[in-house]
């Protein structure tokens, strides 16, 4: 047991001493970027308060209507927070510099979706009308469809986000290929769920895609990059 406790990851910052007088010195200044989620729970108010739904575009694909709803797919959509917090916690803990790259991608996306639902405000009215079966997938759908509009939906930033996080992941040269393999699986299930539970048009995860890829090649001059222990094993550069 003893061994088993030696072995265990040690965070690479003691948070035990972080306090608001000392945030900003260079052990913990990477924890300022959290600060872009308060600007965007801000303005995502916002624009949900004064952008009415009669104003938006409606964003429509051919490929919607070849994807039928899916209630099951409601287990992966709503894994995403558990994705989401936990990857960023992990990262926070043991690699500050994929913790970097993820917050400063994520704000990427959270400003340019901000001046895109403003400016192009967009809406899909894909969502079913009722649920054909009662359980408890249909139950958190229908929760989440009281609690998130159909509006500001293109780019999803469910999907650059998750974009994101595998980005910063494939970074991770500790972590085993199985775990990347494991995550990146995660992430397309939560990528294409959007869809299958009608929260997004296809179109809306197409223009994450791009916005993503846009961003990491403005930010880091490539689009994709994995690491390993035994180092780098694919790069396809811009």
């Amino acid at each position: 047991m003893k061994e088993r406790i030696k072995e265990m990851k040690k965070p690479v910052v003691d948070y035990r001493k972080l306090r608001l007088s000392n945030i900003t010195s260079k052990e913990y200044k990477h924890l300022l970027l959290l600060l872009g989620w308060v600007g965007y729970l801000i303005m995502y108010v916002v624009t949900e308060r004064f952008i009415p739904e009669s104003k938006c575009h409606v964003v429509h694909s051919v490929v919607d209507d070849l994807i039928p709803f899916n209630e099951y797919f409601a287990i992966f959509y709503v894994s995403w927070y558990l994705f989401m917090v936990g990857s960023l916690l992990y990262f926070a803990l043991y690699d500050i510099k994929a913790f970097e790259k993820a917050q400063k991608l994520i704000i990427g996306m959270q400003i340019i979706a901000m001046i895109t639902y403003i400016v192009w405000p967009s809406v899909q009215n894909m969502r079913p009308e009722y649920f054909e079966h009662e359980n408890f997938c249909t139950w958190m759908m229908g929760i989440l469809y009281k609690i998130d509009t159909p509006t500001g939906v293109c780019p999803s930033l469910h999907v650059g986000y998750t974009l994101a996080i595998l980005s910063a992941l494939f970074l991770m040269k500790d972590v085993k290929v199985w775990k990347k393999v494991f995550m990146s699986v995660w992430g397309f299930m939560i990528c294409i769920s959007v869809c299958f539970v009608k929260q997004h048009s296809f179109v809306d995860v197409m223009a994450a895609c791009v916005l993503y890829a846009f961003l990491e090649v403005l930010l880091y001059g490539r689009i994709f990059k994995w690491e390993t222990e035994d180092g780098e094993i694919g790069q396809t550069e811009n």
